[in-house]
Parts: structure tokens; sequence; C-alpha cells
């Protein structure tokens, strides 16, 4: 008798628990065949492999409570996150607020022109400078709308010292000589605004992060900026995005010249047309200028021709990709062809 009641008050509690949320896993596996046009290939068989645990809930007063932790390659812990949802906040409105190393701002809006499979580089032809540096830090954001500018993101970053803390600790003095950081997106559709239907299927992003990457003197921050205008009409998608990337500027202990102050600024177009349902064609263009003092800055640019086929959870991706003055050097080349299948579960 004792053992049965003990064995319904454990199904009775499991059964509170699964009512009161539910937990999914997802995931995506790729493997690419990579062939280096301009170099040495080596073995050119590749796999990216992802799983990403998620679990929700609602409390009495309708706020949504969400967590998420995805893995790495390596199915090592990777990404997690947990925001609380349907949150009303005076003269803002709802809001999400969210804590972990997920959701960078403006890492999530690095390249996002139309494209049938990869990003221009995305296959690894060219050297460019990403943005979204203090993306995978633990910090805290917020989400909200505001009326007429559109969906608002921040995420602010305590200290960019890449330390993952668990539960109960600091981070103490891991490394030191970093500060703290920010990052912002907003996304406006443009259609949407008062008397702007003529500009239906128009989105205008913008994002800007500024790191302090070193706390010494004579230190000047890290910033990072993005404005994309992004179209679709039917069956075709164009987008045109200019990046922009300020690895700052340190003086040299003891005397007065300083190091090489090196800005990024990169142009990026792309143009998506969906054939049928299953398959898509993309031309994608990336230029890109380099001031460093330093070293040589020709303009690099990298002209890539995309394929994507989807069946059902699989997706089949090809790629080339050619670049011209590869890492600002004159006449250097880094060229490419890529072929992926994907499945996503």
């Amino acid at each position: 008798m004792k053992i049965t009641k003990i064995l319904v008050a454990i199904s009775f509690l499991f059964a509170t628990v699964a009512n009161a949320g539910e937990l999914t896993v997802t995931g995506n596996m790729e493997t690419t065949y990579q062939s280096e046009r301009t170099g040495v290939t080596g073995n050119p068989l590749g796999m990216d492999r992802e799983l990403k645990f998620a679990g929700s809930t609602e409390l009495d007063s309708g706020i949504t409570v969400s967590v998420m932790q995805d893995t790495s390659d390596s199915l090592a812990f990777g990404n997690s996150q947990i925001s609380f949802g349907n949150i009303a906040v005076p003269a803002i409105g709802i809001t999400s607020i969210y804590i972990g190393s997920d959701s960078d701002p403006i890492d999530a809006v690095d390249d996002i022109t139309p494209s049938a499979y990869e990003e221009a580089n995305g296959s690894g032809s060219g050297t460019y400078q990403d943005v979204g540096s203090s993306a995978g830090q633990m910090g805290l954001g917020f989400k909200f709308s505001v009326p007429m500018l559109g969906a608002v993101n921040y995420k602010h970053y305590p200290k960019v010292d890449s330390t993952k803390n668990s539960d109960n600790s600091a981070s103490s003095t891991a490394s030191s000589s970093v500060g703290s950081a920010y990052s912002v997106s907003i996304k406006t559709d443009l259609g949407a605004l008062p008397g702007a239907s003529m500009l239906d299927g128009l989105t205008w992003t913008n994002a800007f992060a500024e790191i302090e990457a070193s706390t010494l003197a004579s230190t000047d921050d890290k910033w990072e900026a993005i404005s994309a205008l992004n179209y679709a009409y039917g069956p075709v998608k164009v987008g045109v995005q200019k990046k922009a990337v300020s690895l700052g500027e340190l003086a040299l202990a003891n005397t007065t010249t300083d190091t090489a102050s090196v800005v990024h600024d990169d142009l990026i177009v792309g143009i998506a047309y969906a054939v049928n349902d299953n398959l898509s064609l993309s031309y994608n263009r990336i230029t890109s200028d380099r001031s460093n003092s330093a070293v040589l800055n020709e303009q690099q640019e990298t002209d890539a021709f995309n394929i994507g086929y989807t069946v059902g959870g699989m997706t089949i991706g090809f790629q080339d990709a050619s670049t011209d003055n590869a890492n600002y050097v004159l006449n250097a080349e880094d060229d490419t062809r890529t072929l992926g299948v994907s499945v996503a579960f």
C-alpha cells in the first residue's frame, strides 16, 4: 500500500510539471564538400552538427518563461538563455527580458542580405572582419517595440571577459584588462508607417555595438555599425547593407606613437530569386575597404553564386565564390566551391 501511494504521488508530481510547460529538442547536421580552387584543398569533407534544447511555460500572471541551451560542433555546452516575456512596462509596453550568452543584437544581423545558400564569404572565400564580437558573452537584454521605430533589441554586457559563470559565482579577475559592452539593433517595417503603403515589403535594419576592449589609459573603444535595406516582392528579394568596424587604437607604453587604428568598411549586396517553392538562386557580393597604416590596403571583393534546393527538412546548397585582392593583398586570390547537404530535425 505504501509503495502504491508513493508511485501515485510521483506520477502526480510529474504530470503537474508536464502540464506546466514543455521541452523540445531540435537540431541540424550538415556535411560539405569544399574545393579550394586557388589553394591546397586537402581533405574536402567537413561536417557541422548542432543540438538545441528549449523549454517554455506560462506563469499565472500571464508572463511567459522560456529557456534554451545549444551545443557546439563537439556537442559540448554552447550558449544558453532564460527569457521572461509578455511583461508590461509603463511607457514602453509589452517587453521581454533575457539573461545569458545568446541573442547578441548586432551579431544576428551580421549579413542579412538575401541568399539562396550562404553569405558571399560564407564558405570561406576571402578574409573579412565580422561584427558581433560580444556574441557568446554573458549579458542582460531587453526586446520591445517602439511606435514608428519598430522592434528593438538591446543587450548589456557587464564585462566581456569570455567567462560563462555557473550559478552563485562571479568571474572575479578573469581578463581584468577588458571592460563592459553593449549591442543594440532596430528593425523598422517601412511599409507599416502611416501613409507609406507604397513601401510595403521594405525593411530597414540598423545596429550598433561598443566594446571596451581594454581598460588601459589612452585606449579607444572598439565599435561596430550596420545599416541594411531589404526588399521583397513576390519571388524576388533584394538587399544592400553597409557594415563598419573600428578595432580601436592603443597608445604604446612610454611613447607618443600610437599603434595603427584599423577600420573596416564593407558594402554587401544580394539578390535572390525563388524559382519555385523548392529551388532558389542568388548572387551576392562583398566589397571591403580597410584603413590600416601599418600594412597594404587593397580593396577586397568577393562574388558568389548560390543555389539552394529544399526537400522537406533537407537542404542542398551550392556556392561558387571568388575573391580578388584576398586579405587586402594586391592580386591575391581565394576562390572556393562548396556543396553542402543539411538536415534539420
